[in-house]
């Protein structure tokens, strides 16, 4: 064998070895994306609303006692701390309610239908810009594709993909070699801002809380439903201060 065949199939084996590690890397994020998703829906329904009405609740009574004391600069500067708190509570209810539902259940089916479709489609894999922008389109699609949980719509592009005339490549070995140079630069790059994006996702509290919740669930605890009575109980009693403020 000709030296530089063996060495572009060298660099063509360390290009598959890495589109295997993106690809992973790739599912890794999305999932964790869509896990947190998950949680935060969950959080939102169990004890999100509770917790906007509480403040919303705290703000009318911090309120309620500013004007029962109008020259107190204090307690007017407490009931607008409150009331910014209620009002971003508030926002961030709407925002999530407004938010799709995420998917459920991410099946191996799933997981190996967008594995499949990141090794194809990725921009990294493109030398030429246009190619590029081609590209990172499809994979915005595969990625909406993923976070609804529509595995025929990934399957789908990936036969329309496997029919374009581009992806018959015939071309000589030196094409070949630098090209392959190139994309495993482009490979090692995308892996490389991966990682450092999961280690972030994974470090917010929502990720973080998520993972807390599901190992005390594991455990058959109910940390969100002991949350929600808590949160129910406060409430309470502070609907019953707006009440004997209000008379």
């Amino acid at each position: 064998m000709l030296p530089e065949v063996q060495e572009l199939a060298r660099l063509e084996a360390d290009q598959a070895e890495l589109k295997e590690r993106v690809a992973a890397a790739e599912l890794a994020l999305q999932t964790v994306k869509t896990e947190t998703a998950q949680f935060q829906h969950r959080y939102y329904q169990a004890v999100g609303r509770l917790y906007a009405e509480l403040d919303e609740l705290d703000a009318r009574i911090s309120r309620a006692h500013a004007e029962q004391a109008p020259e107190n600069i204090l307690l007017d500067a407490q009931a607008e701390a409150a009331r910014g708190k209620a009002d971003k509570s508030a926002e961030e209810a709407g925002v999530i309610e407004t938010k799709p539902k995420p998917l459920r259940v991410i099946s191996p089916e799933m997981k190996e239908a967008y594995r499949r479709a990141v090794k194809l489609v990725h921009p990294d894999l493109a030398v030429a810009e246009p190619e590029r922008q081609r590209r990172t389109k499809l994979m915005a699609v595969v990625n909406l594709a993923y976070e609804r949980g529509d595995q025929r719509a990934i399957e789908k592009l990936l036969e329309e993909i496997a029919e374009e005339p581009e992806a018959i490549v015939g071309e000589d070995v030196g094409s070949r070699i630098v090209r392959a140079i190139r994309r495993i630069a482009q490979l090692c790059r995308r892996l490389g801002e991966l990682q450092q994006t999961l280690d972030a996702c994974q470090r917010t509290e929502t990720f973080q809380l998520g993972q807390t919740v599901r190992q005390a669930e594991a455990k058959g605890e109910d940390p969100l439903g002991d949350l929600a009575r808590q949160l129910k109980r406060q409430i309470s009693e502070q609907q019953n201060r707006l009440k004997v403020l209000a008379r």
